[in-house]
């Protein structure tokens, strides 16, 4: 091999660099194996190179800088399968540190050996040319899993011109800065342009739907089209102008607004994630009387609702709306009200204590439902979620007794358009809560997450907004009553 010195540079000493023109396909890359995500994103982003950058683990970090600043291609590693991607290249020039053996990588080859430490090192390399457009390729970088694959991955994509973006969640859709991070780098197309580095993003069809939801799909309040992990929500529950079902009644709607708003405000102290407000609306009310229907559930009015879930979208306020259906089927109750549910930020809460069999009455016995009915509720409310291209759905189910959900094990939680939360639904005492809150804990199905109520007037005491959020785990959903 030859080595070279750092000298002067003649317009014959430059190197050239050529990447693809066209953006190549998605890809996610794992992010435990840095060598081999440098040789796949050469071989998509690089055409030809006269000169390569060739890194150790213990260099990488250095002369990703040099690579960064140079926009040669880096390559880590001296194995065959990057002697083989250096012959693809027609690389004439290796950079490396001082000291590496590169004996494996190729004969008749200028070597450039550099100082690490020293900050002029790039100094030593020729000028490289560069004549096109930046690459049509962005990197998607989840904060979490940052590592060498991910510098790696940031050098050669930034080399190429292209755009680098950090993903929390590696969820494309977890916030409104993912969105807006994938609406710019995506446009209509998540097929071709966009490299995930990291085993969070999942597999590439998964991270497809993913981007393709995030460019397409309305927000909910406070940004992002999934419910939970980047947010949690604090909600004011009751019925429009009922100040005994709850708080939300206490007001007139501006005021609710308002009071929730504050309600959640309360709790951002306490929370490693933003707070939103939410009203959980009760939509058919419980009734002693039978009604016209027989059904002892009192449905108010899709206009009666309207008002409230306008107002609250508008407000960022996300709404749930609460069923208490009587003898009749939560599923038949939740069509009625699909119009409603046909908005991007209302969810759906399942009140099973006034779920009642024929010949039962309210408060002569718990109410319950069956898994089955559960699930057949979940699975319309997610198909009519897809079918309409609608952000993830709150989907809430009421419990404060294990009788109130008989065959629990067998509701289905897997479905990706709703964020399905148990709501811990009892009151009394700071034992008695906590008791019950890990009671239903046991035996539930993977994909439901937790939600808590306070009350008012029935808590002795009612746990303030830190014990609230010092639950484990801490709850995703909290309502007031």
């Amino acid at each position: 091999m030859l080595v070279g010195t750092a000298s002067a540079c003649t317009d014959d000493d430059r190197l050239g660099v050529e990447f693809v023109e066209e953006a190549p396909a998605t890809q996610v890359l794992p992010g435990g194996d840095p060598a081999r995500t440098a040789l796949t994103l050469s071989a998509l982003l690089v055409e030809s190179a006269d000169g390569v950058v060739i890194a150790t683990e213990d260099s990488l970090e250095a002369l990703a800088a040099v690579s960064a600043s140079s926009r040669l291609p880096l390559l880590l590693g001296t194995d065959q399968a990057v002697a083989e991607e250096i012959d693809r290249l027609g690389a004439r020039t290796l950079v490396t540190a001082e000291g590496t053996d590169v004996s494996d990588l190729g004969d008749g080859l200028d070597l450039i050996e550099i100082d690490p430490a020293d900050a002029d090192a790039a100094d030593s390399i020729p000028d490289v040319s560069v004549d096109q457009q930046p690459a049509a390729v962005s990197v998607f970088l989840d904060p979490a899993e940052e590592g060498p694959a991910s510098v790696v991955a940031r050098t050669l994509v930034e080399a190429a011109g292209g755009a680098v973006s950090q993903m929390p969640g590696a969820d494309p859709r977890a916030t409104g800065e993912s969105v807006a991070a994938a609406k710019e780098v995506v446009g209509q197309d998540p097929s071709a342009g966009v490299i995930a580095i990291g085993e969070g993003f999942g597999g590439l069809e998964q991270f497809t739907q993913n981007l393709q939801t995030a460019v397409t799909v309305p927000e909910l309040p406070g940004g992002g089209q999934v419910a939970f992990s980047h947010r949690r929500m604090v909600a004011a529950y009751g019925s429009p102008g009922i100040p005994s079902l709850g708080v939300l009644g206490e007001q007139e709607l501006e005021a609710s607004i308002e009071r929730v708003q504050e309600l959640a405000a309360q709790y951002e102290d306490y929370a490693e994630v933003p707070v939103d407000p939410a009203f959980e609306i009760i939509t058919t009310v419980a009734s002693d009387a039978a009604g016209a229907d027989g059904n002892h559930s009192t449905e108010l009015g899709v206009e009666t609702i309207r008002e409230w879930v306008e107002a609250a979208g508008e407000a960022g306020v996300y709404v749930v709306l609460d069923l208490q259906p009587g003898t009749t089927d939560f599923l038949t109750q939740a069509q009625l009200y699909e119009e409603l549910l046909l908005q991007p930020h209302v969810g759906l809460a399942l009140d099973a204590e006034w779920r009642l069999a024929a010949g039962q009455r309210h408060l002569e016995q718990i109410g319950s439902v069956s898994g089955a009915e559960v699930n057949e509720t979940a699975q319309w409310l997610a198909d009519l979620t897809a079918e309409h291209e609608l952000p993830q759905k709150v989907f809430i189910l009421h419990q404060f007794s294990l009788a109130m959900i008989s065959d629990r094990q067998d509701i289905d939680a897997s479905r990706p358009e709703l964020a399905m939360v148990l709501h811990a639904d009892g009151h009394g005492t700071r034992e008695d809560k906590l008791s019950t809150w890990n009671t239903l804990q046991q035996g539930l199905p993977e994909g439901i997450g937790m939600a808590w109520k306070n009350f008012y007037d029935e808590d002795t005491p009612t746990f303030t907004p830190e014990e609230t959020y010092d639950l484990e785990p801490r709850p995703w959903f909290v309502s007031y009553q």
